[in-house]
């Protein structure tokens, strides 16, 4: 397997990987856009798993506990991984919808209202 960083890897060689991974054990047919969004969730819930009942600064703690940080970077991998497929599936271009959601947000949430704030943008 190829060593793949952050720094070097690529969302298209991402998108890649998983793809190949679910054509090799034909798992296609079972990833309609309602199973994956399904399993998103429930990654999703898997992850938040590791924080129940901590406190919000105790997270970090959390995060950086070795015994637990290879169940959480499972967890935060799975998300990805069903994000990536649903991208896949759906045939949507992460990049331009990320960049889109952005322009959006920085128009709901501007710096000069927004900055350091946790408001919702109808709030601010």
């Amino acid at each position: 397997m190829n060593s793949m960083h952050d720094t070097k890897t690529t969302v298209a060689e991402l998108r890649a990987r998983v793809m190949a991974f679910a054509r090799e054990r034909d798992w296609e047919q079972f990833h309609s856009p309602k199973n994956l969004s399904m399993a998103l969730a429930a990654e999703s819930g898997e992850l938040m798993e590791h924080f129940l009942w901590s406190e919000s600064r105790a997270s970090a703690d959390t995060v950086r506990d070795a015994k637990k940080r290879p169940g959480i970077e499972d967890e935060i991998a799975d998300v990805v991984i069903y994000a990536l497929e649903f991208a896949n599936i759906c045939d949507i271009d992460l990049a331009a919808a990320i960049e889109a959601k952005l322009a959006k947000n920085a128009k709901k949430y501007p710096v000069e209202k927004a900055r350091g704030r946790s408001a919702k943008y109808n709030e601010l």
